[in-house]
């Protein structure tokens, strides 16, 4: 039997940065957790480009993938597919079928971030092991 993979609670930083209630904050979140960095400067990044494209001006309510996906990418991160169309699910999000270090896996309608095959987000996005991950970011080095 393949490996469910395990959660730890972790909210990137939002509660100990002041944020309160719920938000759709997974891009800010996944973020500051795969980076090591701070919750609200990653949160005021994205407000940014989210206003400078046109958008809300707050990252609260989720942001782009027109948004998201340059900035990860400025930080030095690269995409890595694991899906194309029609090819259907080859990578689920457990420890057994990713790799190593720092992710930020995307799955559908949610990022998250995976340290060391262990989910680290707000709740168990898993499935328990059956969730598919379209694709993931790793920082440039390790994808080599």
């Amino acid at each position: 039997m393949k490996a469910k993979a395990s959660w730890k609670l972790n909210d990137g930083g939002r509660e100990q940065a002041g944020y309160r209630g719920r938000a759709g904050d997974c891009v800010t979140r996944a973020i500051a957790i795969a980076m090591e960095r701070d919750y609200k400067t990653v949160y005021d990044d994205l407000a940014k480009l989210n206003k400078a494209t046109g958008l809300s001006k707050s990252a609260r309510k989720g942001v782009q993938k027109s948004v998201w996906k340059p900035y990860i990418e400025s930080q030095g991160w690269v995409w890595v597919p694991t899906m194309t169309i029609g090819s259907g699910c080859k990578v689920h999000l457990r420890p057994d079928e990713l790799p190593k270090g720092r992710i930020i896996c995307r799955l559908s309608k949610h990022l998250c971030s995976v340290v060391d095959g262990v989910v680290q987000d707000t709740y168990d996005c898993s499935r328990k092991g059956t969730r598919c991950v379209y694709g993931y970011f790793v920082k440039a080095e390790q994808a080599k």
